[in-house]
């Protein structure tokens, strides 16, 4: 396949939430409450659109519902931007913790929402704190029967909110589920010490050298990244009340994240999820058979 090959791919996104959207903070659990926080994606928002102009790349933008329904301009900004806008739920809800029901509710939410402010249609998702699991494996069924065609859901290994343990694909797959076969990007890993760290975004970008990131990144034959918006605001408030290892995780390596994201975009040959979905010969990207026969709804 040449430079098309899958072996070239390197996929920007970002999951775009505000600093109070942290799943396993119990103040940010009252959605009707959000509204007491100080927003900040505006301005954060804007940092991740001028550096991805700088070094000429386009990214994934996977957006709350709420926040398409909050701040409808910001996702016309980011269009406006040649970017392009998928579903990261509607009010990042853990997808383990839902019923069928509820998660297809919120899904179809988020899709409604985003598709009126962007006047597009979404195709693309990721589930908040990548918490689709061998256990809800419904869910992509109710992603292909939603129009989704292409989910980038799946962390493999252990995770805090969710992850495939025995699950090691290194790159695109396919799953077959009741519903037909979903095109699947899962993010990226590196095993240390039997930790699956997913460099490419969130907590362990910051906390990692960026030495090491570039390092990985240069012998990473597919690389999926998921960044946010508050990874890059070192000044944004600290939630009272979170527990240290939380605490920790969200805001370590705040002064140094910006310099590091600007040094990965400068490697270049990052693009979006749609045209790495069009550089890949799905006929030859591996199936998953295993995911077959899911829970009924």
């Amino acid at each position: 396949m040449g430079t098309n090959s899958p072996s070239h791919l390197r996929i920007l996104t970002v999951d775009l939430e505000d600093w109070f959207h942290l799943i396993d903070y119990g103040g940010s659990a009252d959605v009707e409450g959000w509204h007491r926080y100080p927003s900040r994606i505006q301005e954060n928002t804007a940092f991740l659109l001028d550096c991805f102009r700088e070094a000429g790349v386009k990214a994934t933008f996977f957006s709350l519902g709420w926040v398409a329904r909050n701040h409808p301009g910001l996702i016309q900004d980011i269009l406006r931007e040649g970017h392009e806008i998928g579903s990261h739920s509607d009010v990042h809800e853990m997808v383990r913790k839902q019923s069928p029901s509820g998660f297809r509710s919120d899904l179809r939410a988020s899709i409604r929402t985003i598709e009126d402010a962007s006047g597009q249609p979404v195709r693309f998702f990721r589930a908040p704190g990548f918490s689709i699991t061998p256990e809800c494996l419904w869910a992509f069924d109710i992603l292909l029967e939603e129009g989704i065609t292409c989910d980038c859901s799946v962390f493999p290994g252990s995770h805090a909110h969710g992850g495939f343990a025995q699950m090691v694909p290194g790159g695109p797959v396919r799953l077959r589920v009741s519903a037909g076969v979903l095109h699947e990007l899962p993010v990226t890993t590196r095993g240390i010490g039997g930790t699956q760290m997913a460099f490419g975004g969130g907590g362990y970008f910051r906390l990692l050298p960026g030495a090491l990131i570039r390092y990985w990144t240069q012998r990473s034959p597919y690389l999926m990244t998921y960044f946010h918006p508050r990874d890059f605001d070192p000044s944004q408030p600290v939630l009272p009340g979170l527990p240290a290892t939380r605490r920790f995780k969200s805001y370590v390596g705040l002064a140094r994240s910006r310099s590091k994201l600007k040094s990965l975009l400068a490697m270049g040959g990052f693009c979006t999820v749609s045209a790495a979905h069009d550089r890949i010969d799905w006929e030859r990207v591996p199936m998953i058979e295993t995911l077959a026969g899911t829970e009924s709804r």
